[in-house]
């Protein structure tokens, strides 16, 4: 048996003789520890350690105790201490008869609990406990199922984490299982990160150490000003500021995006997280200007474009000159599509050369057109209504299209027009009113600190608007 001599250590922090004799409560609880753990030394040894720790934080134990005060009885503090105690010893008791599992790809809940010596019955009884057990069915690779099982082909406990924070418990009550989910919370940290794009948005992600998520929410939230597909060219550059999620000092997953700046082509767009004071959360731009637009600028995120408008062009099949009012995105079969903007669907049904196509009318004499689709998302049908990035349909290669592609047409009043100008001259997005200013600016007013020193000359590159000088101005 090993013994342990806290003096040294424990000593120092001794300021009463509450203290002393919570210390001695601690080292008799530990005494008892090893006497009930005679036939498993490691056992006793992780509980011994278990109490050390209490022991070790003391002056953190008053608000546990409750008692480590004037007037506190030694016996007050000898039944505090000694639950305290016995709390921890269960928790690690259980925790020795606990056995962790990670879903893996081609497992199914069969194998999962023949794995921990559970039998068919076994996992019967726990899928047919109430509807809730439905969640086991829809586990993925990845996630964590913990068994607790006192005593062979007994489960008294499971729990299931569908992620490193979210999940359910199952604990058995009688002879059914009771279902409640679990919710951990996360330490949240901000963090800016950096890109330079030398090939493409998502290679400078990788290489900056972003994840592909976040650099996702960043092409939505400037999907209404930047067409990523050709826009962006080498030497452009941007930073963002977001949320990563920490559990136990281990990154388990990320947050919300905080702010995000893109330089494209020397011209800078900086968007700033807000909500304002009825409760709306969106992105603006820092003179109060919504990142939201009537229009996208593409119906795609990350495809190249391969014919854009030209109505000159030659038709690739009959080879004749005919005008090519729309844009080609070439994207492999089955890439979602998505509105460009709300509106209603007038057509949902195979149309001669744009093969399967998708008509939306939108509101002030708009329409676009989605031609060569593979096939239609649930639900869509002529009189659906829509919202901007919902997805309606799947590129594919119906009609007379060449090859696996999405065909995009923009009309205003009836006429073609080119939608990669055309939306420049359409109406903005309204701005929040002025007596919201005040309040968003004390909120960007820090932000916009952060994007300016993280520039080597120490300023934003471009102010896009006399507001923008203004809030740069007042900040220096």
């Amino acid at each position: 048996m090993t013994s342990i001599n806290p003096a040294p250590g424990i000593l120092k922090k001794l300021r009463s003789r509450n203290h002393l004799l919570a210390v001695s409560a601690v080292c008799f609880a530990m005494t008892l520890v090893t006497m009930l753990s005679p036939e498993d030394p490691a056992h006793g040894d992780r509980l011994r350690h278990e109490i050390i720790g209490i022991v070790s934080s003391i002056d953190q134990l008053d608000p546990q105790l409750g008692v480590i005060g004037a007037g506190s009885s030694a016996s007050q503090i000898m039944q505090n201490v000694a639950k305290v105690a016995n709390e921890a010893a269960q928790q690690s008791y259980e925790k020795s008869l606990t056995q962790q599992v990670i879903v893996r790809p081609g497992d199914n809940l069969s194998s999962l609990f023949n794995q921990v010596g559970l039998s068919a019955q076994d996992l019967f009884r726990v899928i047919n406990s109430s509807d809730e057990s439905s969640v086991l069915n829809r586990l993925f690779p990845g996630n964590q199922l913990s068994f607790y099982i006192p005593e062979p082909g007994q489960l008294k406990r499971l729990e299931v984490f569908t992620s490193p924070l979210e999940g359910y418990v199952f604990t058995l009550i009688d002879s059914s299982y009771n279902i409640e989910p679990i919710s951990k919370s996360a330490d949240i940290r901000q963090v800016m990160r950096h890109g330079n794009i030398s090939d493409s948005l998502f290679l400078a992600g990788q290489q900056a150490d972003i994840p592909a998520n976040v650099i996702m929410s960043m092409a939505e939230i400037f999907g209404g000003v930047i067409d990523f597909l050709m826009d962006p060219r080498q030497g452009d550059e941007f930073s963002i500021l977001y949320e990563e999620k920490y559990l136990d000092g281990q990154l388990v997953g990320f947050g919300e995006i905080l702010a995000a700046q893109f330089i494209n082509q020397g011209r800078e767009h900086l968007a700033i997280s807000y909500t304002t004071a009825s409760g709306e959360s969106s992105f603006f731009s820092p003179d109060g200007e919504s990142m939201s637009k009537a229009f996208l600028k593409n119906p795609l995120d990350i495809f190249r474009i391969s014919s854009n408008f030209n109505p000159n062009r030659t038709h690739p099949i009959l080879n004749t000159i005919r005008a090519h009012r729309g844009t080609d995105y070439a994207a492999p079969t089955g890439t979602p599509v998505r509105a460009t903007a709300d509106g209603t669907v007038m057509w949902a049904s195979r149309n001669g050369s744009y093969g399967k196509l998708v008509v939306i009318e939108h509101h002030s004499d708009f329409e676009t057109k989605y031609a060569h689709l593979n096939d239609y998302a649930t639900g869509i049908r002529k009189g659906t209504k829509v919202r901007q990035g919902q997805i309606i349909g799947y590129v594919g290669a119906t009609g007379g299209a060449t090859g696996p592609h999405l065909h995009y047409e923009f009309l205003v009043g009836g006429v073609h027009k080119d939608p990669r100008t055309v939306l420049d001259q359409l109406p903005q997005a309204i701005a929040l009113d002025e007596g919201e200013m005040a309040r968003f600016r004390e909120h960007t007013r820090e932000v916009i600190r952060q994007f300016a020193r993280s520039r080597p000359d120490g300023r934003l590159l471009s102010l896009n608007s006399q507001t923008d000088r203004h809030s740069f101005e007042t900040l220096n």
